[in-house]
């Protein structure tokens, strides 16, 4: 598509997929959707990007990046069917962290049919220069139906300046205010001589204040080897909600013979990953959170941490939820957060799996199980511990090889040092 154009949308629910080529120096770029109505966002909810990743709607879901030898992708799903009345434009937007986007190569954005994976448009941007945020394309509604058209529109004001421009309202770091001077002592007062007072009148009440409501965080975490750790007080996350979420490519099944390779491939149809927790409570109590065995978990009593479901779809659902409450933070040692392969591969190195933290209050943290090399089933996520009543997430990206005869549940157990007993279950 060349910019200006636009192409119709025949289709109930499509992936919006940013692309881009790595390389070393280059910014990472980040997806993100407004749902405009008037032109404006209605508040802030209707952003959605990586520290909010859902529409309170259902409509707009960002699905995460992935990772592959010829570049990286970052994806979101709209679903038609789910706009609210009155939404007529969704705007497709991409954010440069650590840089401009003229150190970023191949930036392209096509839309793909949920249901089939067919390609309805593609859109290449090559003539970035200084920009940090662009609009790059657009889901608009026109005589009821759906089309999308290619924008190119550049910022240099980053995501900020992007978001505001539609209404969002960023919350910016306080700064404290100045310290006040010392003034120079003043001479005592006479002390003047006892009078009558006339009552005075009753001082009107001054008006409530308006309610303050919570600006958007653009903060956003990146967790590396060199800066493996973050502390959620800092953050702000503190409180409320801690929501895992745990989706994965599900593969079609094979019917054919691969072009390229002249062999049969491997297609995983029944891949099913299980996302799972192991916790410690400070008063000593030790256990699992996840789907085999059915141990859910309890959101509001001990353990502090709920598993919503099994899901053996991932991509094309909400994936693997788990919530852990931290308006009890007090009542958690530490927490472990992992990943088994129940069925449908043998080991992490050929899946595309993405993991996100995302705090009710704070920034999210993305995890891609891209990087294994091992035959490994089971993948230590994140490790949170409790020092000092801050809650402090550390990177772990561990992929671990269960010996022979022994569980993924025993094998992460024993690196982590948990000395639970187990015994076999099934879902």
């Amino acid at each position: 598509m060349q910019k200006g154009t636009n192409v119709p949308v025949p289709a109930g629910a499509v992936r919006v997929e940013l692309g881009w080529h790595a390389a070393p120096g280059a910014p990472d770029v980040d997806a993100s959707a407004l749902l405009l109505m008037a032109g404006k966002v209605r508040s802030d909810a209707d952003f959605v990007f990586y520290n909010q990743p859902a529409h309170a709607s259902g409509a707009v879901r960002h699905e995460g990046k992935r990772t592959a030898p010829d570049g990286v992708t970052d994806t979101l799903l709209v679903d038609f069917g789910k706009v609210e009345p009155g939404i007529e434009r969704i705007v497709v937007a991409a954010s440069a962290d650590g840089g401009n986007f003229g150190r970023v190569s191949g930036l392209y954005v096509r839309v793909t049919d949920a249901a089939g994976g067919s390609e309805l448009a593609r859109f290449e941007s090559a003539d970035a220069t200084v920009e940090t945020a662009f609009i790059l394309g657009e889901l608009y509604l026109r005589q009821g139906a759906w089309k999308f058209r290619a924008v190119g529109q550049g910022y240099s004001t980053g995501l900020e300046g992007l978001a505001t421009d539609f209404g969002i309202s960023v919350d910016e770091p306080q700064q404290a205010p100045p310290a006040p001077q010392a003034a120079a002592p003043a001479a005592p007062a006479p002390v003047p001589a006892a009078v009558p007072v006339a009552p005075q009148p009753p001082v009107p009440a001054a008006p409530a204040a308006p309610p303050v409501t919570q600006s958007v965080r653009l903060t956003k975490i990146t967790l590396t080897k060199s800066a493996p750790s973050v502390s959620l007080a800092k953050q702000g996350g503190t409180s409320g909600a801690l929501r895992v979420n745990l989706n994965w490519e599900v593969r079609k099944q094979f019917k054919g013979w691969g072009a390229k390779l002249g062999r049969a491939v491997a297609m995983h149809a029944d891949l099913d990953l299980d996302l799972c927790a192991l916790y410690e409570l400070t008063d000593g109590r030790k256990g699992v959170v996840q789907s085999l065995g059915n141990a859910f978990g309890s959101l509001n009593q001990p353990p502090f941490i709920h598993l919503d479901g099994d899901d053996r779809t991932g991509a094309l659902s909400t994936g693997e939820n788990m919530t852990i409450n931290l308006d009890h933070k007090n009542q958690l040692r530490r927490v472990l957060i992992f990943v088994t392969i129940y069925e449908g591969a043998r080991s992490f190195a050929d899946l595309h799996a993405t993991v996100t933290l995302q705090p009710q209050n704070g920034a999210a943290v993305d995890f891609s199980l891209d990087e294994c090399t091992v035959p490994s089933t089971v993948c230590a996520l994140a490790l949170i511990t409790n020092t000092g009543g801050d809650l402090t997430v550390q990177r772990e990206a561990r992929y671990l090889v269960p010996d022979r005869g022994v569980s993924p549940q025993r094998t992460v157990d024993a690196a982590y040092g948990w000395g639970m007993n187990w015994t076999p279950g099934r879902k």
